[in-house]
């Protein structure tokens, strides 16, 4: 498959959209075919960016071409394979499984896109929250997200256009 202009390459080398280069971050099992929830993988494939989500305290910028989500205050997304809500988003002040939550105190997810890797309809344990977000440091690794200065982020949201994909590949 080839890379277009408008897609978003990913390597573990750097990415590449727009005729941008961009330092990237990615899982620490590298990338490759994704065995199960939790094992560090960022996945190998073509994906959409499905939606976006920031934080409006933190954030503005302009991505008309992408859904949009506002991080609120309970906003969480499921990673227990046992939850029936398993790889969604879920809005709950007390939630008993196992989850992330996307309002945090550190910068990691002030915006994010959630890319469409087993998603909408996950197949429980198979990977859950496949997340583009900040990094928290250069190319520290993610537990199988893709991860990038917050400037840059930004650049590649702003910049997504109808025909752009993720694209990564090992």
């Amino acid at each position: 498959m080839n890379a277009r202009f408008d897609d978003l390459l990913v390597t573990r080398w750097g990415a590449r959209f727009q005729g941008r280069k961009f330092p990237v971050a990615i899982g620490r099992g590298g990338i490759g075919e994704k065995k199960g929830e939790g094992d560090g993988v960022t996945p190998a494939g073509v994906f959409e960016i499905a939606q976006i989500a920031y934080r409006v305290d933190r954030w503005k910028f302009n991505a008309p071409i992408l859904p949009q989500h506002v991080i609120g205050l309970f906003d969480r997304w499921s990673d227990d394979p046992k939850d029936p809500n398993y790889n969604l988003g879920i809005c709950k002040y007390d939630y008993p499984y196992s989850h992330e939550r996307l309002r945090r105190a550190d910068a990691l997810y002030n915006a994010l896109g959630v890319l469409n890797f087993n998603w909408p309809e996950p197949i429980a344990g198979a990977g859950s929250a496949i997340f583009i977000h900040a990094w928290r440091r250069a190319r520290f690794p993610t537990e199988g997200c893709i991860a990038f200065a917050p400037d840059d982020l930004i650049d590649i949201f702003t910049g997504w256009t109808p025909k752009s994909r993720v694209i990564i590949r090992a």
